[in-house]
Parts: structure tokens; sequence; C-alpha cells
């Protein structure tokens, strides 16, 4: 039996999104407020979607206090109340848009959890904008 479970999370950071190629007219036309040089922030709600297969001796798909820890240790120490373009290694190079720190976090939580396991990583950016990333 395949069953889906998920996990809540929240993080505050703030981020610019700026493309360091262009100049500063394509990034003010591109990015709008989100290229603000001063930063912005938001309350990001963070979901992470296991399927799997139920093991038939614990019931569960994943442990969810083992979940809870990854993300916790992964996603929430390492991003909130961080400045995502200055305070996190995983965005040097990489422009933070949802799209991007997604991705991150995926990468972050597949690196813990059994390869058997499918995963999938949704995240709000705002209560209206958000997006979802499951390694494809």
């Amino acid at each position: 039996m395949k069953v889906t479970v998920s996990r809540k999370a929240h993080f505050n950071a703030a981020h610019r999104l700026h493309n360091k190629n262009w100049d500063d007219a394509t990034n003010e036309k591109i990015f709008g407020k989100c290229n603000n040089p001063n930063f912005h922030g938001h309350n990001y709600e963070l979901i992470v979607h296991i399927t799997g297969e139920v093991n038939p001796d614990t019931g569960y798909v994943i442990d969810m206090k083992i979940l809870a820890d990854i993300i916790y240790e992964e996603v929430e120490q390492a991003f909130d109340h961080k400045n995502l373009n200055v305070d996190v290694d995983d965005f040097k190079n990489l422009n933070p848009t949802a799209e991007h720190i997604a991705y991150v976090i995926y990468h972050k939580i597949a690196k813990r959890i059994d390869k058997s396991l499918e995963l999938e990583v949704e995240l709000y950016e705002t209560p209206r904008n958000f997006v979802r990333y499951s390694g494809k």
C-alpha cells in the first residue's frame, strides 16, 4: 500500500531577486519591488510530502518525528530569520526565487531520506503564490 504523508513547517527569510549579469534597469523591469537593494521578506510556509510503501511492522511511510527533525535541521535552522542572499551559501550564486528555494530544500531533504521514498516540496511564498518541486 502506497501512501503520501505530509509535514508542514514555517520560516521567515529576507531576499532580493537580482541577476548580477543584468543592468539595474533590466533587474527593475523583471523583478520590480522584489529587486529592492535593501531586500524584502516573506513568511514562508513549507509542506514536505513523502510517498512510499507503508512498512508492515511500523505502519509508517516514514517516522514523522524523523521527518520533522530533518526539516528543522536542513531548512528551519538554515533559513529562518536569515537573509538568503547573504547568509545562506546555497544562494551565493543562485537567485533565491521561490523556484530555486524549493529546489534547494528538496535536495537538502532528499539526501537524508531513504531513496525508495518519493519526495515533493511545496513552498508558499505568500498565501497565493507557491511552487511545487518533485525532482523532475
